[in-house]
């Protein structure tokens, strides 16, 4: 009775190793098209990336640092005799008053890579020599290659404020998107208004 079940066991399954071996050689062929269609369609998707224009925040041109621009046009002074064109005090009033740079300096900095090596995260300690605090400070740090040639520059405007005859440490401020051939790293104030 053993020998029959043996046979009828047996020939239930000999052809399911052929069926198995079949089934695995369709599964990795599908598998490997789908590999095949998947970085074909990776290759099409990052070359349309490359072809798409440079985001304002994110192109390869320098931020030109000089004067800062008020947003009150600048208006030259009256002749002696022409009251119309005097300086109204309402406009005097509105313009922001610029901080002097020269008595704010950037005493100690550091950098480092965040998001995946993409991000500059910035540690700088602002210190505030002026008898007034100072708020929304602009800076602009240089990116440079190993060898000391320019790569790029990214600016940001710190909303905080300092107050008078202190210092204070911002810790990791993300300036932006940097190259992954930036190695130094070198901020500056260029702006800062007047509390």
């Amino acid at each position: 009775m053993n020998a029959r079940f043996d046979r009828i066991g047996l020939g239930r399954f000999a052809g399911s190793g052929e069926r198995l071996a079949r089934a695995v050689t369709i599964a990795s062929v599908s598998f490997g098209r789908s590999l095949l269609w998947l970085l074909a369609a990776i290759i099409v998707g990052c070359g349309v990336w490359m072809l798409l224009p440079l985001s304002k925040g994110n192109s390869a041109e320098p931020v030109k640092s000089g004067p800062v621009k008020s947003d009150v046009a600048a208006i030259e002074p009256a002749p002696p005799g022409n009251a119309a064109a005097a300086v109204s005090p309402i406009a005097e009033a509105q313009a922001p008053a610029a901080a002097e740079l020269d008595r704010l300096k950037i005493s100690s900095q550091t950098w480092r890579r965040g998001g995946l090596g993409s991000k500059a995260l910035v540690t700088f300690t602002l210190r505030n020599d002026n008898d007034y605090a100072v708020k929304d400070l602009e800076i602009v740090c240089a990116f440079t290659r190993r060898d000391g040639s320019h790569l790029t520059d990214r600016s940001r405007v710190l909303a905080d404020t300092v107050t008078m005859k202190s210092r204070k440490t911002f810790a990791r401020i993300p300036v932006g998107f940097i190259n992954v051939n930036g190695d130094q790293a070198k901020c500056s104030l260029v702006a800062a208004q007047r509390t």
